[in-house]
């Protein structure tokens, strides 16, 4: 795939971007629509219609979130190696609706949470990877590319515990789960309904040596990376991965225990004769970051028009700081009402998810467009692959934190989390002038 190719893709705009930027934008949202939804139920199906304890559902809950993000590393590979980024997002979708279908008997819960991971392993990366090829190099817009696809990630988790949720609630678990699946149906139509505005897929050939792979990297805008250089970045990259780990241990529990604490400890009732339902609260984040995503941006922007905008991996330590802040809120609040029938307002709730998403829009986002920008050529897929990886050893750790649910108390429980949060962001600092370093000697937007 030569530059020329997608000039003319690039040409065709809707609202300042391309519109293949719009394509995976509204593939990812019907995705994230069909995986939000499946997870605002899981554990309540676990714990609700499978009686089975706390532990055990959440360390399924977490062993299937790692897996989530366990397969993507192994499809970033066979994408990048042997199949078209069409295949392995046609291919992965599919196996993954097949998967939510499976959901509808208590018999397959585990063979269907392995299908999906397994769709997802081909899904998750291949559709990413495409973004950069959407731009020339120089292209300014590059950079808020990921943002505005994350936004596309949060609209579709915002719809879904809305939907999903309330279907699963009211009718039956079972009917949400097939909701999901019909979901991922749709991803898969609008795929291929706006194949024409994606950028070209190499050729066969181009996968086949050494000196193909150059044209075709010579197509997503990118330089050729000396040794040094090499190492340089999969070093910092790596490093960075491993500190989102940790992260994620915190993170994640926004699906496990806060699901449980806003069922079992939190005041949902908003009038004497409405409650508000347990998973709309899942709702709240994913609305928030589109709301709140247009006003950081345009901010970095300004910043960066001054040049005074904060490097990524500055963003992304504030973004874990902020984090911890939101735990410590909730934490004080648990400590106050740890009396035995005592309940917390549900504003309480929001609020920390409020301050926990503003968080995390320092981090994921910005966190996923670095991993973009300092590819090295030829291995788009795989690593953005390595980022969803880190998912996998967080999601593990965040299961494994989650078991400390029912022994600890919740104020005691929630500072736990902020200190993990704030472990993070430790980390996170430490790396700034690594990251200075690999911008300052390969020229790289870091």
């Amino acid at each position: 795939m030569g530059v020329s190719e997608v000039a003319p893709a690039r040409r065709q705009e809707w609202l300042g971007q391309p519109k293949g930027l719009t394509i995976l934008f509204l593939t990812e949202m019907w995705d994230q629509f069909s995986f939000f939804g499946m997870r605002a139920l899981l554990v309540l199906y676990m714990t609700k219609h499978l009686a089975m304890s706390q532990r055990d559902a959440s360390w399924i809950y977490g062993g299937y979130a790692a897996t989530v993000y366990l397969t993507p590393i192994f499809g970033g590979i066979i994408t990048d190696r042997w199949l078209s980024r069409r295949s392995a997002v046609l291919t992965g979708g599919l196996i993954m609706a097949a998967g939510h279908f499976m959901m509808a008997s208590e018999h397959l819960l585990l063979p269907a949470l392995a299908t999906i991971a397994i769709g997802n392993g081909l899904f998750l990366p291949s559709l990413p990877s495409q973004i950069d090829s959407l731009y020339a190099p120089d292209d300014p817009r590059r950079k808020s590319a990921y943002n505005i696809y994350y936004v596309g990630i949060n609209l579709g988790a915002f719809a879904a515990p809305l939907v999903i949720g309330t279907i699963g609630e009211i009718f039956g678990f079972h009917w949400g789960f097939a909701a999901a699946g019909l979901g991922m149906l749709i991803a898969m139509g609008t795929y291929v309904a706006g194949g024409a505005y994606l950028p070209p897929e190499p050729g066969r050939k181009v996968r086949a040596n050494r000196d193909a792979h150059a044209a075709r990297d010579d197509s997503e805008g990118r330089e050729p990376l000396s040794r040094a250089e090499f190492a340089q970045r999969a070093v910092l990259l790596t490093a960075i991965a491993a500190t989102v780990v940790v992260f994620r241990g915190a993170y994640e529990q926004l699906g496990n225990t806060i699901a449980l604490w806003a069922d079992q400890s939190v005041d949902r009732s908003v009038t004497a004769s409405f409650t508000i339902p347990v998973t709309w609260f899942q709702s709240l984040n994913p609305m928030l970051v589109f709301l709140l995503t247009p006003v950081l941006v345009a901010r970095w922007t300004r910043l960066a028009e001054r040049q005074r905008e904060p490097s990524s991996v500055t963003k992304m330590s504030i973004g874990a700081v902020v984090v911890a802040l939101s735990y410590c809120m909730i934490g004080v609040a648990a400590f106050w009402a740890q009396h035995p029938g005592t309940l917390l307002s549900w504003w309480w709730l929001a609020a920390f998810i409020t301050l926990m998403t503003l968080g995390e829009l320092y981090i994921l986002p910005v966190g996923l467009g670095l991993f973009g920008r300092l590819a090295p050529r030829g291995f788009t897929a795989t690593t953005i692959a390595l980022w969803f990886f880190a998912g996998f050893f967080g999601n593990l750790f965040a299961g494994w934190v989650g078991t400390l649910w029912s022994p600890l108390s919740h104020g005691a429980f929630f500072s736990i989390v902020a200190g993990i949060a704030l472990a993070a962001a430790a980390l996170l600092w430490a790396l700034i002038p690594r990251a200075n370093r690999v911008a300052a000697e390969t020229s790289a937007a870091v």
